[in-house]
């Protein structure tokens, strides 16, 4: 009953999980907080452990032989997320100052649009694409920060992105490759793990965010929300399928917000202090950004494949 409700909604396995886990959060936060196994789980380290562990289930159903296909379409994606978020970010910035447009300051719209939520992205890849779209969670995992933000910011210091932290990132997904490919019992018993993880990721995420913060960002917060779905998710879609030369519903699967990303702003900040007005509420803003985009992505992502299906299946009646 439970899976069969799962199933009938877009990348339902982790929404919904993660929908409970930030009511849970937002009104009930004691229940995560009472220590032992339970505060170890649902708490920020323990949505970077389930992560990690889905990389490394991932890895174990790729073939060294798609490797090239992995690069190829996650660095296309990577790419044009970063480019069309790090263009309205320094449009507007040139265009308005740092205070920004419609309370949108240029520090939030690159953080927030530039950056993407991986857990989404590969549960929507499980459902939507093949292994070669989840594999490619390797490649878009390096906008999984402030590295990209500081960038297009053009700040000095931690301008560029450590080897090791790209090293640190992959050695998951590196590892369950290279065990999958010399033993195929092996890969089959990881590869069944991405079904079990991905609920339990959705619920760690969800019990790190807070429904109250969509409220506390006002207008803003939603619009910036907006703007990432629309310009990084349907945009880089019809880019995305232009590329492959075929409708393609992952290049809608970018339209995320990532939980890291919320911590972008003050991190900027800490290399260039004239930014520091604008953390607050960018922060905020981010964090409402990440809820929006958590529930409109996985809906419109489910939305296209439908379309797309249907299309086919009319074309060889």
């Amino acid at each position: 009953m439970i899976m069969k409700f799962l199933k009938k909604i877009p990348a339902g396995m982790m929404v919904v999980p993660m929908l409970l886990g930030a009511f849970i959060n937002t009104f009930f936060p004691q229940v995560t907080g009472i220590g032992s196994f339970t505060t170890a789980i649902f708490t920020s380290a323990g949505a970077n452990a389930a992560i990690g562990i889905q990389l490394f289930c991932l890895g174990t159903t790729l073939r060294f032989r798609e490797i090239g296909g992995v690069v190829k379409r996650g660095g296309v994606l990577l790419i044009a997320k970063f480019i069309i978020g790090a263009a309205i970010g320094i449009g507007v910035g040139k265009l308005c100052g740092p205070e920004g447009l419609l309370g949108l300051s240029a520090l939030a719209i690159i953080s927030a649009v530039t950056n993407s939520n991986g857990a989404i992205y590969t549960a929507l890849a499980k459902e939507f694409g093949d292994e070669t779209d989840m594999g490619a969670i390797a490649v878009l995992s390096l906008n999984d920060g402030p590295f990209l933000t500081m960038i297009a910011l053009g700040t000095t210091g931690l301008a560029s992105i450590p080897a090791l932290d790209i090293v640190a990132a992959i050695i998951p997904l590196i590892i369950g490759m290279i065990l999958g490919n010399l033993d195929s019992d092996f890969r089959d018993l990881l590869s069944k793990g991405l079904n079990m993880i991905l609920p339990v990721n959705g619920f760690v995420f969800g019990a790190n965010m807070s429904l109250i913060t969509i409220a506390k960002a006002g207008v803003p917060g939603i619009l910036l929300g907006l703007i990432t779905v629309l310009s990084t998710g349907v945009l880089t879609y019809f880019i995305y399928s232009a590329i492959r030369r075929k409708p393609d519903p992952m290049g809608m699967a970018i339209g995320t917000v990532g939980g890291n990303a919320v911590a972008t702003p003050a991190s900027v900040a800490i290399s260039d202090p004239s930014l520091e007005p604008y953390v607050e509420s960018a922060t905020a803003q981010t964090a409402a950004a990440v809820v929006i985009t958590a529930i409109l992505t996985p809906l419109l992502t489910g939305f296209i494949s439908r379309r797309i299906a249907k299309k086919n299946a009319a074309k060889k009646e």
